[in-house]
């Protein structure tokens, strides 16, 4: 007689497993990652506010004629040029101390910088330096390298000393 082999969807039916339980020795094995993780999200969440704040205190061209030059880029957020002009007047600014000499942004995107650019008959990938009083001394188009802005910024803070 030949012999009939059981069949092994029937045996690994009966081998299904219940769910794993998390223990806790299985939950503390795991807490530096879910602990590493949670650090992690914070700092990448942190960095973020703290960028949209620089952003928001950039924008802030109330500080134009209140006392202290101001050097404000008229940026296209959109445009290449205006792009390339803001990261080396970025670079530029990191050679002259914060109490010297402020750098705002006109983003012809929203109605303020719009304004602002109309009123000032600038188009974008422009800098425009004022003097403590507001004025206009100079204009400067872009493209501009980050030497050529620094020496420009250095001179424009001699001149309002």
């Amino acid at each position: 007689m030949k012999k009939s082999r059981k069949s092994t969807k029937s045996t690994k039916k009966s081998q299904i497993s219940a769910p794993e339980v998390t223990t806790r020795r299985s939950f503390l094995a795991k807490a530096p990652y879910i602990l590493g993780g949670i650090v992690a999200i914070g700092g990448i969440g942190l960095l973020g506010v703290n960028k949209v704040r620089a952003d928001l205190a950039e924008q802030d061209l109330s500080i134009v004629g209140s006392g202290m030059p101001v050097i404000v880029q008229v940026h296209d957020p959109s445009c290449p040029i205006c792009v390339a002009l803001q990261k080396e007047t970025r670079a530029a600014m990191e050679t002259v101390e914060n109490s010297d000499l402020e750098y705002r942004v006109a983003s012809i995107a929203s109605d303020v910088g719009s304004a602002f650019a109309d009123r000032h008959n600038s188009a974008h990938a422009t800098l425009l330096f004022f003097d403590a009083d507001g004025a206009i001394t100079q204009r400067v188009h872009a493209p501009s390298d980050r030497d050529t802005l620094t020496t420009a910024f250095h001179a424009h803070i001699s001149a309002n000393k």
